[in-house]
């Protein structure tokens, strides 16, 4: 039997060696819990390292330092709901269903990592140069909400209003999560995604359907859900 070939990640503090995408990762998942139970600013790269079971020096194999971690993970919470949307664009459906397949999947996502990584959107430290690739995704993902509100509304005045609603609504399940612990994020996510249609304008009447073809949309398998604690790509 053949072994195939791959690229030995550096040696873990613990003397064991790990492959390259799992030390990656687990340096991620370990900023994830830091920064978000400890803070950005009070946690060190070593304190990143250490919990991950690496040295510092591995930290800086895969990233340039502290800011490109957050990067990632920043990025981690809006690139898989923004790739949905572009994938909804061309799916035959209704706009009131598509909209809600975006706003559940994006909730979905949002809720779904075992770290609140969307409180990280509040940081100051986030209106940085070094940010304005998650910004601008953020910025296009909340463009994409809105052109699925003009395509279902149609020409009506106070559309950007309204997206800025919808857009607020979404992510206001990060300050949910804040407060409390979200027992069934499907339930929770799908109530939301019912909220947003609503307040695009659909009515309590519609909901059944619209719901029933929008987890349609979600069920055809293009569209691709990746957990915000581990992100592979947010908000």
């Amino acid at each position: 039997m053949g072994v195939t070939p791959g690229r030995v990640g550096r040696p873990r503090a613990t003397g064991e060696s790990a492959g390259e995408r799992d030390s990656r990762q687990d340096l991620l998942d370990a900023a994830a819990e830091l920064f978000t139970e400890r803070g950005y600013t009070a946690t060190s790269t070593r304190a990143v390292a250490e919990l991950a079971g690496l040295r510092q020096a591995s930290l800086y194999h895969y990233f340039g330092g502290k800011e490109d971690v957050l990067a990632e993970l920043l990025e981690g919470t809006v690139r898989p709901s923004l790739r949905t949307a572009e994938v909804l664009r061309d799916v035959p459906a209704s706009a009131a269903a598509k909209l809600w397949a975006l706003c559940r999947f994006d909730i979905d996502l949002l809720c779904r990592g075992r770290h609140n990584l969307g409180a990280l959107y509040l940081l100051s430290e986030v209106s940085a140069a070094r940010f304005a690739g998650f910004r601008r995704d953020r910025a296009a993902l909340k463009a994409a909400y809105r052109a699925l509100l003009g395509e279902l509304a149609g020409p009506v005045s106070g559309l950007d209003t309204r997206a800025d609603l919808l857009f607020g609504l979404v992510e206001g399940v990060i300050l949910t999560r804040r407060e409390k612990a979200i027992e069934d994020v499907a339930a929770f996510a799908s109530a939301g995604a019912d909220a947003g249609v609503r307040l695009a304008g659909c009515a309590e009447s519609d909901l059944p359907e619209i719901r029933l073809e929008g987890l349609s949309v979600l069920a055809t398998g293009k569209t691709e859900s990746t957990p915000n604690g581990s992100p592979t790509a947010h908000h």
